[in-house]
């Protein structure tokens, strides 16, 4: 058994050699054997010394101040605390604690100077404070005076105050000089280049500061932030909505700085602030005065701050709230009927950001009491508009149905069940008015989405579709009914034996889709419904083989996946995973099949042109046309429309892409690299994995240092690890493992990374794997992870089989896996010495083991073994005579006189 004692013998020794990283691994173990008081603040006084060394001050304080409390004179403990403290910036304490250990050590030199030196840091900070006052106040007035026409100096003004903010010192000088209630002027200037510096000052005075951000909303109101967050300049609302989601994550996670200062003395309940944001937002909602792009600035704050970011989180009150207080607000703005007397101005995208916050509110809710009420709400809101309102009103219903089915689609079937919602939506498509007929067939595409519907929509409806489409002379509502008629025609799905319309029907439906596509005369909104027809029209192989022959449709296509309207992302994405193949397509099992075929169930059928070779040939066309960057583009948008299940149809695209390893090259040039981060980080867990997955096909193929450049390589490592989870399949686990290979071998600052991760032990779990391939994986990965001090401990632990494993391994049949074992235990031999007195004691067969690899004919087992015995005799005296004892030197004296081998 090794004592405290020993072990922090061993960390000193360590420590005295550099090795700072496995000396604080000492302690810690030493640490966790509970010594007694005395030798206890000697370990975490050595500790300090660690922490400080590898740059972690907050805990380096921590530990000496652990110390200090068992001994309030340890003169070590202190002095290292007044380091920590004076690199987090603690300036005063620092100097406190230095005076105390001049106190106890007068005649100690490096005390005086140390508190010399930072009593001078002191006299400049103070002269650099008391230099911001003067300056925070001469921006202010030459930003508020009337008299200054000099634009160039207002700007550069705006820029320092903004610049100022940024810095904690800063923030928190220009909050104490009267700064709050500047900036309220700046604002109430109306002037945009004013407006926007005060937001974006107000943003760094409320970055992580709760306390700061409750006084800053008490002094501004409310009501002003949503005021300005609805004026018609788009900057303006845009500043002001980045500013309010500030305040939100400030208000909801406290302080996140390590600026804590009095501020953990006083006890914040910050719920009510939060409230009375939200409120005034959902009142924005239906305020006429308020600007379009102002109303989807709130819609998209709502989206981010009211629903559970997990459900691990139990508490969904806040949505509840915003249910009971907002629904109808938010149902206003998707009832809106463009173009109709006296309706809210809109964007293209604001419908379909309602439906989003719709149908995130709707997943938040966890009991069937609370859909209920969801529902009744909804159906109230309907009835409002339908019964005892003239058309206009039935319209607005109308348009709720549609705005409810393509958000929580739930709660649009329960709607269109209303009674005469389903009659009232068949007779207005037949109406002469265009923007009546608009808004029908909009609502009868959406309710074609389900089966039990479909059914009764082609029993009723396809006729009239067919007629709208044949003979209506305006080519939006020929579009639209085009889309209708698509989406029956694809009920099927990709089963080709189920098909339901005519043979070469869906040809010449995908025809004239692509025709509107390419037809840049047609507005962008209309177009878009193109690609709604094409997404359902892709289930046909031939549609597919079609659609990427025609180079111009494609273009057409990414290029409104680029565009300002991002309600097109869905149809794009849904588009291409089905041209890729890459939704989820089970083998069925053949006695099934043969069972359904006795019982003449119905068998589906795959069609020719989707085989393999179809299907990696579409790949490349689409990749050719540009498909990466329309792809990256969409990643980018900040709006709603890229929901997380749209994220998973775009991640499984890029893993279709990066399928070929001679595709991979060309993916990463074209930003396809960076865009595959975000999105193993968050979305569904399918999205997460597969673009996880297409990370390490290219990280496996590519050089991980050009593929993702800068500090863009470590962001890689966390969806990596996340391939190693008992639930991912055997191939995910494999290459997951193959990339993380790659990145341990690259650098010291990668590898830490790695094990910040925890993936060391899921890595040592795999190198027990049956199959022989990912125990192959496993065992490489752990070579190159060995490099690390922290990996190499690891195999010195009491108890622990890892160095005997890589020994046995050492010895095996399979000549990769001999290869890898053996390359890792000349690594460990070599760099942790104590590891070679270990290697007799962990098995008995360890010098046949090693006179194998001496004897092997492979010439790299041959350099492995010679590696590990030379580190073994330099290492150990016992282990040398072990050696030499054997018929070691005889293999030895033969292989020195090989001539072939240098």
């Amino acid at each position: 058994q090794v004592t405290a004692g020993q072990l922090r013998e061993r960390g000193n020794a360590l420590f005295q050699a550099g090795e700072h990283g496995a000396a604080l691994a000492a302690y810690t173990r030493a640490l966790s054997l509970g010594p007694a008081e005395p030798e206890r603040a000697v370990l975490h006084r050595n500790r300090a010394a660690c922490y400080l060394k590898l740059e972690d001050y907050a805990k380096a304080e921590a530990d000496a101040s652990k110390a200090i409390e068992a001994d309030g004179r340890d003169v070590k403990a202190l002095f290292r605390r007044s380091q920590a403290l004076q690199k987090l910036g603690r300036l005063e304490q620092a100097i406190s604690d230095l005076q105390r250990c001049v106190c106890l050590e007068p005649k100690n030199k490096a005390f005086q100077e140390a508190l010399r030196t930072l009593g001078s840091s002191m006299h400049e900070k103070m002269k650099t404070m008391s230099c911001t006052d003067s300056k925070v106040e001469q921006m202010f007035q030459i930003l508020l005076d009337p008299q200054e026409k000099d634009v160039d100096k207002k700007q550069k003004a705006a820029q320092n105050l903004i610049v100022l903010a940024r810095e904690e010192a800063g923030a928190e000088k220009i909050f104490q000089s009267d700064g709050v209630r500047l900036l309220t002027q700046l604002l109430d200037t109306a002037k945009a280049d004013l407006m926007l510096a005060a937001l974006r000052t107000l943003v760094g005075l409320c970055s992580g500061h709760r306390s700061r951000t409750m006084a800053i909303l008490t002094e501004l109101g409310s009501p002003r932030l949503s005021a300005v967050l609805g004026v018609e300049h788009e900057q303006v609302s845009l500043a002001a909505c980045n500013l309010l989601h500030v305040m939100f994550d400030s208000l909801k996670e406290g302080m996140q700085k390590d600026f804590r200062g009095k501020e953990d003395a006083v006890v914040l309940d910050s719920s009510k602030d939060l409230k009375v944001l939200i409120k005034d937002l959902l009142e924005l909602l239906p305020l006429e005065g308020a600007s379009a792009h102002g109303r989807d600035n709130a819609l998209n704050l709502l989206i981010k701050v009211v629903p559970r970011k997990s459900p691990k989180e139990t508490n969904n009150s806040m949505s509840l709230w915003v249910i009971d207080q907002g629904l109808k607000k938010i149902l206003e703005v998707g009832s809106t009927v463009c173009g109709a007397p006296g309706s809210l101005p809109v964007t293209e995208n604001s419908r379909m950001s309602a439906s989003v916050l719709l149908s995130k509110l709707y997943e938040d809710l966890k009991c069937d009491a609370e859909r209920e009420n969801f529902h009744h709400l909804c159906e109230d809101y309907v009835r409002s508009w339908f019964e005892g309102h003239e058309l206009a009103g039935k319209l607005r219903a109308i348009q709720t149905v549609s705005c409810l089915l393509q958000g929580p689609s739930d709660a649009g079937n329960r709607v269109l069940e209303l009674e005469g919602i389903m009659d009232c939506v068949l007779s207005l498509c037949a109406s002469v008015s265009e923007a009546h007929q608009l808004v029908a067939v909009e609502a009868l595409i959406h309710a074609a989405d389900k089966a039990k519907r479909a059914s009764f929509i082609t029993a009723n409806g396809v006729s009239l579709l067919k007629e709208i489409y044949k003979h209506s002379e305006r080519d939006s509502i020929r579009i639209r009914a085009l889309v209708g008629l698509c989406k029956l025609g694809s009920a099927g799905g990709t089963d080709f034996s189920m098909k339901q319309f005519a043979e070469g029907s869906t040809m010449k439906l995908a025809k004239q889709c692509r025709k509107w596509l390419c037809n840049e005369a047609i507005d962008a909104g209309t177009r878009r419904w193109a690609v709604e027809g094409l997404a359902y029209l892709t289930f046909d192989a031939d549609v597919k083989e079609e659609f990427v022959e025609d180079k111009a449709a494609m273009e057409a296509m990414f290029q409104l996946a680029k565009s300002e309207d991002r309600s097109v992302l869905y149809a794009v994405a849904s588009t291409l995973v089905n041209c890729t193949n890459s939704y989820d397509h089970e083998e069925p099992d053949p006695q099934m099949l043969e069972l359904a075929k006795y019982a003449k169930q119905h068998i589906p059928e795959q069609h020719p042109k989707d085989k393999p070779e179809f299907v990696k040939r579409r790949v490349r066309k689409l990749l050719t046309a540009g498909v990466v960057s329309a792809l990256a583009c969409m990643v980018k948008s900040e709006n709603p429309a890229l929901t997380n299940s749209c994220r998973e149809l775009i991640s499984r695209v890029f893993l279709a892409l990066v399928a070929e390893a001679e595709d991979r090259g060309g993916v990463v040039a074209q930003g396809g690299g960076k865009a595959l981060i975000p999105l193993s980080l968050e979305g569904t867990e399918v999205g997460q994995t597969k673009a996880a997955q297409a990370l390490a096909k290219i990280t496996i193929t590519s050089n991980p240092e050009m593929a993702f450049p800068g500090e863009r390589i470590y962001e890689v490592v966390r969806p990596l690890v996340s391939l190693l989870h008992l639930q991912r399949t055997g191939l995910e686990n494999f290459e997951g493992l193959m990339a993380l290979t790659n990145l341990a071998g690259i650098s010291e600052r990668l590898r830490q990374k790695i094990l910040k991760e925890r993936a060391v032990p899921m890595i040592e779990g795999y190198m027990f794997e049956e199959h022989e391939l990912i125990r192959l994986a496993a065992t490489e990965c752990m070579c190159n992870m060995a490099m690390s001090k922290e990996v190499q401990e690891l195999f010195l632990a009491e108890g622990s089989d890892r160095l005997k494993l890589m020994v046995l391994y050492s010895g095996e049949e399979d000549e990769k896996l001999r290869r890898a074992a053996s390359g890792t235990l000349a690594m460990l031999t070599a760099l942790h010495p104590p590891i070679c007195k270990r290697i007799p004691q962990v098995t008995v067969h360890w010098l046949e083991i090693l006179q194998a690899l001496l004897l092997s004919p492979n010439a790299e087992l041959r350099h492995r073994g010679a590696v590990v015995v030379m580190n073994m005799m330099a290492a150990e005296r016992e282990v040398a005579e072990q050696l030499i004892a054997s018929e070691m030197l005889e293999i030895l004296s033969v292989l020195a006189k090989g001539q072939e081998q240098p």
